[in-house]
């Protein structure tokens, strides 16, 4: 018996990488999110908006359970084992529409980064004039 092995996503395209270290050249800025990052079988989501020269440090919005601003090692997450083989994984579909501020303070709000990006893509939603 063949055992198959599954080798996961990159976290990062080459533009992703390119946009975040541009941003990280500019620190202190309110960026908009260029990447989220989360855990398919249990808590943790990330939205990265910078990326330090060491190709490793991140910026961003972190859930563990308590959102919070703060930095993150894209290595760590990267080489993270979660139960079944899998491991974290880079949201294809997400692309960031407000700065990090808004994704913040929405999730503080609400207590959890996904509730936050449900509520600021129906606002945007809404505000282009599309249903909800």
């Amino acid at each position: 018996m063949h055992e198959t092995v599954q080798t996961s996503m990159p976290l990062l395209t080459p533009d992703q990488r390119e946009q975040l270290l541009a941003n990280g050249r500019q620190p202190g800025g309110d960026h908009v999110p260029v990447v989220k990052f989360f855990n398919p079988v249990g808590i943790g989501t990330w939205l990265a908006t910078e990326l330090d020269a060491d190709n490793d440090t991140c910026f961003g919005l972190a859930d563990l359970g308590f959102p919070e601003i703060g930095s993150f090692s894209l290595e760590e997450l990267a080489t993270l084992e979660l139960p079944f083989g899998m491991h974290i994984e880079r949201d294809i579909f997400f692309t960031g529409a407000f700065p990090i501020s808004a994704y913040a303070e929405a999730a503080h709000e609400t207590g959890s980064i996904t509730a936050a990006i449900r509520i600021l893509s129906n606002a945007a939603r809404a505000g282009r004039g599309e249903g909800a």
